[in-house]
């Protein structure tokens, strides 16, 4: 196992492991242990072994919620792995070496975080239609790596940062930043016009529903979770403008709906966009959703150091914007 020291145990049948909690995994539940360290494994069966007293700590039975300690020795049954399609798709493609172009939008790293400015067209991870996701790829592209997680996630119709974790402390300390508003997220869009004014506030309270279809959207609602963003123009059209949307909530399709909830839907966006300026966009030579992560702010998770991470406008997205400029009025410059 990749995650945890692994010491072999005198007399254990074949398949038992018996594995030593390193410091990085002190803290965590039991059960989400398992679930990374039983990688394939059902997580009805997971809990089943549990039940049954197959997995052990310290010799002992243990509940799914008992937090480990560094030194624990967590017993692990022989168990039947099955690697999921995604996984095996994305190791031979990495064998291949069709994958090895992503290594090349690698924005910045250390031995405790990776950023990496994410295609559009690419979903962070494998499921719902998906064979193959971008973690799952980059797990491929790393398997000397012994821990890459997602800080956060992107739309798959999303460019720009993406925040990784490398172990499990700079992912719990990242998670507790994002949670705390410790990372400040800045997005360019282009939206529908005409703009009116300087910066809007949107604070509007975002629920997931997900409707006979089966496919979740995301509303304002009453009920739903606190959502903030603040809108500012930095170029504005006749019929369009570019805008910079900085999130201080991190909900689901937060940007795309907060947009559209004062009127101005981002460009390319089928699910809360207009289709009749989606198709005017066409014309200037869109072809994706016009949303970009930016920037990313935030404190160290370990050493404190200030981060500022950039991801360049994709070039496909800047040549929609000059050609707004060079066949459209221009009404105003933010």
């Amino acid at each position: 196992m990749n995650v945890v020291r692994n010491t072999p145990s005198q007399g254990a049948r074949p398949g038992v492991q018996h594995v030593t909690v390193d410091a990085g995994h002190a803290g965590q539940r039991l059960d989400n242990f398992l679930l990374t360290a039983l990688k394939g494994v059902p997580r009805t069966h997971v809990y089943r072994l549990l039940r049954k007293g197959e997995v052990r700590v310290n010799k002992g039975r243990a509940k799914p919620d008992y937090r480990l300690k560094e030194g624990d020795v967590v017993r692990l049954p022989p168990v039947r792995r099955a690697e999921s399609n995604g996984d095996h798709l994305a190791t031979q493609a990495a064998k291949s070496g069709k994958l090895d172009w992503l290594l090349e939008r690698v924005l910045y790293e250390d031995e405790h975080l990776l950023v990496l400015d994410k295609p559009a067209g690419l979903a962070v991870h494998g499921g719902s239609g998906v064979t193959v996701g971008l973690i799952e790829a980059l797990r491929a592209l790393r398997p000397q790596s012994p821990f890459l997680e997602l800080a956060h996630r992107l739309d798959r119709d999303t460019s720009g940062c993406l925040l990784i974790a490398k172990s499990r402390t700079a992912l719990v300390q990242l998670h507790d930043l994002l949670r705390e508003g410790g990372v400040d997220k800045r997005y360019l869009a282009l939206v529908t016009g005409p703009w009116q004014g300087g910066t809007r506030h949107v604070d509007a309270a975002l629920e997931t529903s997900r409707p006979q279809s089966g496919e979740r959207r995301v509303e304002v609602g009453d009920d739903g979770k606190e959502s903030a963003s603040d809108i500012t123009p930095r170029e504005k059209f006749s019929e369009a403008a570019f805008v910079e949307v900085r999130l201080l909530t991190g909900r689901m399709h937060q940007a795309r709906v907060h947009a559209a909830h004062i009127g101005h839907p981002i460009a390319g966006d089928d699910k809360y966009g207009m289709r009749e300026f989606n198709q005017r966009m066409k014309q200037h030579g869109l072809t994706r959703l016009f949303l970009h992560a930016a920037r990313l702010e935030f404190r160290h998770p370990v050493n404190g150091r200030k981060m500022r991470i950039e991801a360049p406008l994709p070039v496909e997205l800047e040549r929609v914007l000059v050609n707004l400029r060079t066949h459209t009025d221009i009404s105003a410059t933010a």
